[in-house]
């Protein structure tokens, strides 16, 4: 396990759970979790760690900062999500030595698996959800629709989330519709894969923006690096930054005319109103739906 406050990631969560769990287990609750019925919807309480696995199909390579969850020692929240060991064989029986003798592999919730393992906790709120396992692509998206609008969740984890959904539900336009994004969306990151190492790092990093890392991933592999570099270079920089004349603002015609673009015309009317974007994003939330503004959004993005 990793050091308090330290990072670690999901392989060796994998491994530290079940029959190789460091916590001493001498009351055991709720002995017998899993059944060889699907089961969908049951609540089951403090269940043994020893019982319980880490997803081996998780998004996140890593599991982060665990000290937000060290309460979890007194108190669990949120109970996990999991499928029993048989529903999951179903689909993935290469994964049988990996998940060992547990009888429930964790879905959702793996973050909390690991902070009870860390932080002593004897067992972990779960509801065991079999119909979730009806399919590889139904897993991965319970998995990643949980961890898409985290603001700790890796953006090239979310890459290869969305790439191995597209390889499940057969097209970029499925998983699209599944995750409820636009298709311009799922497109953009699944470019950033395309990306060289180097800028995969700078990417983690903070380094290189996402906007920069797309128009990045459209060059030739073995010159993005090189084309990375020029826009660092302090002179080309330079030049970028000179401000450019100042120009006088055109006068706001009186009323905009029939060839006018829609969006020009929402730029005028704003422009008149001299809309603070405090207020205007208060408008946005107060009068579009939370679909429109994910949109709205995507759209922003892409633009």
């Amino acid at each position: 396990m990793a050091p308090k406050g330290g990072r670690a990631n999901f392989a060796s969560l994998v491994g530290a759970v079940g029959d190789n769990s460091p916590v001493d287990r001498k009351r055991p609750v709720n002995p017998q979790p899993s059944s060889p019925e699907p089961v969908d919807g049951q609540f089951m309480a403090n269940v043994p760690l020893a019982k319980l696995v880490a997803n081996p199909r998780n998004p996140r390579d890593e599991i982060g900062d665990l000290s937000d969850l060290a309460t979890i020692a007194e108190r669990q929240l949120q109970p996990g999500t999991a499928v029993n060991r048989g529903a999951w064989l179903k689909l993935w029986p290469e994964d049988e030595a990996e998940i060992g003798d547990a009888e429930l592999i964790v879905v959702n919730g793996n973050r909390r698996l690991a902070a009870a393992v860390k932080y002593g906790r004897e067992g972990l709120d779960v509801v065991v959800r079999d119909s979730i396992a009806i399919s590889r692509g139904e897993v991965l998206w319970a998995a990643t629709s949980e961890n898409i609008d985290r603001r700790d969740f890796d953006v090239l984890e979310e890459a290869k989330a969305i790439e191995l959904m597209v390889g499940e539900f057969g097209s970029a336009d499925a998983a699209a519709k599944k995750l409820g994004r636009s298709k311009g969306w799922v497109s953009q990151r699944r470019a950033l894969l395309k990306l060289a190492p180097e800028l995969q790092a700078a990417l983690r990093a903070g380094d290189l923006a996402i906007r920069n890392a797309r128009s990045l991933a459209k060059v030739p592999l073995e010159e993005q690096v090189a084309a990375w570099q020029a826009t660092q270079d302090p002179e080309s920089k330079s030049e970028a930054t000179q401000p450019e004349p100042s120009k006088p603002e055109p006068q706001e015609p009186k009323a905009p005319s029939a060839g006018v673009e829609p969006a020009d015309k929402v730029v005028q009317a704003l422009r008149k109103l001299g809309v603070d974007p405090a207020v205007l994003a208060a408008a946005v939330r107060k009068h579009y739906s939370d679909a429109e503004r994910r949109s709205l959004v995507d759209a922003l993005e892409l633009g």
